[in-house]
């Protein structure tokens, strides 16, 4: 077997490794940590009274099963798996007793949904500007703008996150800053909910976009630097081809193929970035939950965020691996 095929069996197999490392590195840090979910869970059952030993034994060994800690710690790995495979993380310990999964389920559409806007609009406004100031480079309305993405580029996102928020929640009180949407309000496909969805989204994804847009601005101006002094792109100047389809066609469709790998690859960073804008402006996300989780020590819950946070974007990556041979006819699957 060669050629494609081949390189899409490896890079799965790849992709099977990375989750499967990932994940069971999730596993040893949350059973290396001294909190011990079923004793939490029976102090918190039990502070308001007095509760005889044997329904203590039984509360303990009802609650090692909810949480798969049952026998020794292969014995939990077995059944860790096993709900890894069913997407069964049991119950969380904070909302008790909703399943894990149901808590992941209502809060990874806000997060899915903030990434994919932030990033994208990142993705494009980066490389158009980039790519205009490294053809243009007399321009001085492009080198402000190179200056401006510069200057948020090394501010961590949780800096710009908290500057938004005084901006915008106190000095110019003009969009909210806190929660998904309005408070009081249904949730359906309504004109009216989609609005305030949207508005309370404006401070996240300016946080994540302005941290982000300094990196693809600066990479995009660089190859578009190299790429303009090919012979190619000589070669057509001198023939009188117009210099908007020089830009388009000639210099910004090369130099957007590293670009492309580039935008899988930044995904991880971004959500670590929006764990911490999410907690900054209370949004409904996973950020959110996760933080939550920590702090009253939801052992499931932890586990299950992060299973799933490193599956996704383990696909991410892949996604844009696969499509790479496809994207740019230069690079050979092998």
């Amino acid at each position: 077997m060669t050629g494609y095929p081949l390189y899409l069996l490896t890079r799965l197999g790849q992709f099977a490794l990375v989750v499967f490392i990932g994940i069971n590195i999730a596993f040893i840090v949350t059973h290396a940590t001294p909190i011990d979910p079923v004793e939490q869970s029976i102090a918190a059952a039990t502070q308001f009274g007095s509760t005889s030993p044997e329904a203590i034994a039984l509360m303990r060994q009802s609650l090692k099963e909810l949480y798969g800690l049952e026998g020794s710690l292969g014995d939990q790995y077995v059944s860790f798996w096993s709900r890894v495979a069913t997407g069964d993380f049991g119950p969380s310990l904070s909302a008790f007793p909703t399943p894990v999964s149901t808590l992941i389920g209502r809060a990874l559409p806000w997060t899915v949904a903030l990434l994919v806007v932030s990033t994208l609009l990142t993705w494009v406004l980066g490389n158009l500007l980039g790519g205009l100031a490294g053809y243009y480079r007399r321009s001085k309305a492009l080198r402000f703008a190179g200056i401006l993405a510069m200057t948020f580029h090394p501010i961590p996102y949780y800096i710009v996150a908290f500057l938004l928020l005084i901006v915008f929640g106190y000095l110019w009180p003009v969009l909210p800053i806190s929660g998904g949407y309005k408070m009081n309000m249904t949730r359906d496909w309504s004109w009216e909910f989609i609005g305030s969805v949207a508005a309370h989204a404006i401070l996240p994804v300016l946080s994540l976009a302005l941290v982000g847009l300094g990196g693809w601005f600066m990479g995009m101006r660089s190859l578009v630097s190299n790429i303009v002094t090919e012979d190619y792109v000589a070669y057509a100047e001198l023939g009188g081809v117009e210099r908007r389809r020089i830009l388009g066609s000639y210099v910004m469709r090369n130099a957007l193929v590293p670009q492309v790998t580039g935008l899988a690859m930044s995904l991880g960073s971004i959500f670590n970035g929006a764990i911490i804008t999410e907690q900054v402006f209370g949004y409904p996300g996973v950020g959110t939950l996760l933080v939550s989780a920590v702090h009253v020590g939801d052992y499931s819950l932890v586990l299950g965020i992060t299973t799933v946070s490193i599956v996704a974007v383990s696909v991410a990556v892949l996604l844009i691996d696969l499509a790479y041979p496809l994207l740019d006819p230069r690079v050979k699957a092998r």
